[in-house]
């Protein structure tokens, strides 16, 4: 029995000084392999079922279908074309909802006064869904681009403001009296302090209000517009294609996850001065 151990920590003692990125079984390895088991055999029975006949290919096309119309819709240029303008729509949408709600999360945060008078109002309107604003805003400013940039700026607003302003109100208060004791100026104070110690949740707030963003672009095209991924899903089926619809679904799918992705490496670069636990 001794002699087993004594040659298991023998064998594993290479292992305990190497670095992580040396092993041979990276970290996180297993992680991303039991994220595909279940989608594979949703796609297997998917598959399957369509060529056992099981669903008509008329209500539900089999894999194959939508991957050849996603890979024709690339080749043509449509997809690129229609992508382009949804991305342009809730970038420029986003920037405008991300403006806004940083100043008005701002001054929530360091006003209590401005914070009391308006949070109330604020939290009231923000339980609208963007859909509950479309009719009204057609009547103001018709079915043209500006309806598309208020409602994509109106989903991206809340979330920014909402973290932007929890994320000043929990700087620790210790952080605060450290600086006066230095003698920082009001704006020593929110440069040096209060912004780098609410980095995380204000960023946490970019985050949901761009994925927000993108959410309420596709809703908006699917009602109003000629134009975009959203107007793609909506024109497959009025032709009844659900293999067009799919692969802009697919479309919609992978260009969320690509936006996840790279806010979720830009916030690792943001925060990496960040010590676990602060």
């Amino acid at each position: 029995m001794t002699n087993n151990v004594s040659n298991a920590a023998v064998l594993a003692a290479p292992l305990q000084g190497m670095p992580a990125g040396r092993r041979w079984w990276p970290a996180g390895a297993w992680q991303w392999l039991w994220a595909w088991p279940v989608p594979l055999a949703v796609l297997a029975l998917w598959q399957l079922s369509a060529r056992q006949g099981w669903v008509a290919e008329q209500v539900l096309p089999p894999p194959s279908a939508v991957w050849a119309t996603f890979s024709d819709l690339l080749e043509s240029g449509d997809l690129w074309h229609h992508l382009g303008i949804s991305l342009v729509r809730v970038l420029a949408g986003f920037g405008i909802g991300l403006a806004l709600g940083l100043l008005l999360g701002g001054a929530m945060g360091l006003s209590a006064t401005f914070r009391d008078y308006v949070l109330p109002l604020f939290k009231a309107v923000s339980q609208v869904p963007v859909i509950g604003w479309l009719p009204l805003l057609i009547l103001v400013v018709g079915i043209g681009e500006a309806l598309k940039f208020l409602l994509i700026a109106k989903a991206a607003l809340v979330p920014v403001a909402i973290n932007t302003c929890q994320g000043i109100q929990g700087v620790p208060q210790r952080f605060v009296e450290v600086a006066r004791v230095y003698g920082f100026t009001r704006w020593q104070l929110l440069a040096r302090v209060v912004l780098p110690a609410a980095t995380a949740p204000i960023w946490n707030g970019v985050r949901y209000g761009l994925t927000h963003a993108w959410l309420a672009l596709v809703v908006v095209e699917l009602l109003a517009s000629s134009e975009g991924i959203g107007f793609l899903i909506v024109y497959g089926r009025q032709l009844f294609q659900l293999d067009l619809v799919l692969a802009a679904v697919l479309a919609v799918g992978i260009v969320g996850f690509a936006i996840d992705k790279l806010l979720a490496l830009a916030e690792g670069r943001l925060l990496r001065w960040r010590k676990p636990g602060l």
